[in-house]
């Protein structure tokens, strides 16, 4: 399929809690070397930017900063196009991303729109109580990512997904999403690669939000065994996605 860009996810594909997966370095440098476009593509929303970038380098994985794209970076800029104020409940982590565009309501500035995160432990009944008290006050809802669940530690956790819904089904509206599997996002994905949707490959471990997400937008999908695949994956895959064991194959897909 000769693709020119590779589109890649990062944790269960690239690397699992911290430490690259085998041959995953080498890896990416052959797609490099093979003059590939790269994206490193995440909906992580509990890592700056900035942090993510140093733990792929310490990783050993060389990344630009104009090749990684975030869920959060994807808001962040969706917010300044519209110059919307948003009432972030987003994990302190990433919190620096939204705090000049914020309504500070003690200032007389209110809100005007919500952005909701995996906050982890701040996503508590009263911090849900204000997004929804918002939203149901007309606020639109921004969702970074709309994830069911991931790994950490070994351990299953609940994504920001289950508490996006949780607002949507409350308040009688509908989130605009941020991040994988929205149309929006993978559109503005494929738009930074300066290439069409069907020269660009997207490789991630997640059957919705990767391989889902992207096909729908007219770009290859592929899964990879690694992370939290398990086998019944296969029979949820979309028709036409390669399935292969690890990043180390994905020549076998592009």
């Amino acid at each position: 399929m000769a693709m020119k860009a590779l589109l890649l996810d990062l944790q269960g594909v690239l690397f699992e809690d911290g430490t690259p997966l085998p041959g995953a370095v080498e890896a990416v440098r052959q797609a490099r070397a093979e003059n590939r476009i790269l994206r490193f593509v995440t909906n992580t929303a509990t890592r700056h930017p900035a942090a993510i970038l140093e733990d792929l380098w310490v990783m050993g994985f060389e990344v630009d900063e104009g090749e990684l794209f975030t869920a959060p970076l994807a808001a962040r800029n969706f917010l300044l196009r519209q110059r919307w104020r948003p009432h972030a409940l987003v994990h302190p982590a990433i919190r620096s991303l939204f705090d000049d565009l914020a309504g500070i309501s003690d200032h007389g500035v209110e809100p005007d729109c919500v952005v909701l995160g995996d906050a982890r432990d701040d996503l508590n009944y009263a911090n849900l109580n204000v997004v929804y008290r918002l939203v149901r006050a007309g606020c639109p809802l921004i969702g970074i990512g709309m994830n069911r669940c991931f790994r950490e530690g070994g351990e299953w956790m609940l994504d920001a997904g289950a508490f996006i819904r949780a607002i949507e089904w409350a308040a009688h509206t509908e989130a605009l999403v941020m991040g994988k599997p929205s149309a929006a996002f993978f559109d503005e994905l494929v738009a930074s690669t300066g290439v069409a949707a069907r020269d660009c490959l997207m490789i991630g471990y997640d059957v919705e939000a990767d391989v889902g997400g992207a096909m729908a937008r007219g770009i290859a999908g592929c899964l990879v065994r690694t992370g939290k695949f398990q086998e019944a994956d296969r029979d949820r895959l979309p028709e036409g996605a390669a399935l292969i064991g690890s990043i180390t194959e994905w020549s076998l897909a592009a």
